[in-house]
């Protein structure tokens, strides 16, 4: 039985992990890096000389979920709420990384709502100890509210502007999307399984979430930053409606002072999917 006491403080053991410049190859592919056409940066995802590594990529080079159980969520009812990343340095295309995980905070939405749960990973280099990035998961698990804890406050999320957007991209999905997608890490049937989508409530299966903010961290990419995604140190944004293999994404940006704002779209059908997304440069 799920116990905030027990979650909050135990402990999880470090992990290391390995990935090759293949492995980043294999993820933009994944986000959709080489759909689109006339795409002048494709190739410093995709080809080995000169490559760089999507900053969402942090997501998945430790992949681990395993922890959802360990703590005794009911699983048919979390729900992955926001998500954010801090580029310490840009993740190296290659290597070898130690990661350090820890439930950070739980707050109590009551009975019959849920619980936000704040998951943390960091990521380190593992043979000099440089911090690369800090990946901060936000999951709702609506199964588990009403333990008597505190309701926030929750870490804030930056609106966007109630105005037209300054500049739009528009990605291109596959049928497969998915299928490719998932062998970066994330093997959740929900996302192949038509049976089991079903069970979930779906009458398909939808788009890895984080696969969509890959494709948005691309986008971001090549709107904000020329092609160069070392320029970002620190991106964020809440999940909001599913998305499936084969639509396109809009990815909308407003400049601001400090920061670019930013929401995406399943174009043609106008549904926010990802929504106060907020990308911050060095």
């Amino acid at each position: 039985m799920f116990s905030y006491d027990t979650a909050l403080s135990r402990r999880f053991p470090e992990r290391e992990f390995s990935y090759s410049d293949s492995d980043t190859m294999l993820y933009a592919l994944g986000v959709g890096v080489g759909l689109m056409q006339d795409d002048p940066y494709a190739t410093r995802y995709l080809y080995e000389k000169g490559l760089q590594a999507i900053p969402s990529q942090t997501t998945v080079v430790a992949w681990e979920d395993t922890w959802l159980e360990k703590i005794e969520l009911d699983l048919t009812k979390v729900v992955h709420g926001e998500q954010r990343i801090t580029l310490h340095q840009p993740l190296p295309t290659c290597g070898r990384i130690r990661s350090q995980f820890r439930i950070r905070d739980i707050f109590d939405k009551g009975a019959g709502k849920g619980a936000i749960i704040l998951a943390e990973t960091r990521l380190f280099d593992a043979a000099s100890g440089t911090h690369i990035a800090t990946n901060l998961s936000s999951v709702f698990a609506r199964g588990n509210g009403g333990f008597g804890g505190q309701p926030g406050p929750v870490p804030p999320m930056h609106p966007v502007p109630d105005r037209v957007a300054d500049r739009f991209l528009v990605s291109q999905t596959t049928s497969n999307q998915a299928a490719l997608y998932r062998l970066s890490g994330d093997m959740n049937p929900l996302h192949i399984d038509r049976g089991f989508a079903e069970s979930a409530g779906f009458d398909r299966p939808i788009l890895h979430g984080l696969c969509i903010f890959g494709m948005a961290t691309y986008a971001l990419t090549c709107m904000a930053c020329e092609g160069d995604a070392s320029r970002i140190a620190h991106i964020e944004m809440r999940f909001s409606a599913p998305f499936f293999p084969g639509e396109s994404l809009r990815t909308e940006i407003w400049v601001e002072a400090d920061r670019i704002a930013f929401r995406c779209l399943a174009e043609g059908r106008d549904a926010v999917v990802l929504d106060r997304g907020s990308l911050i440069l060095r």
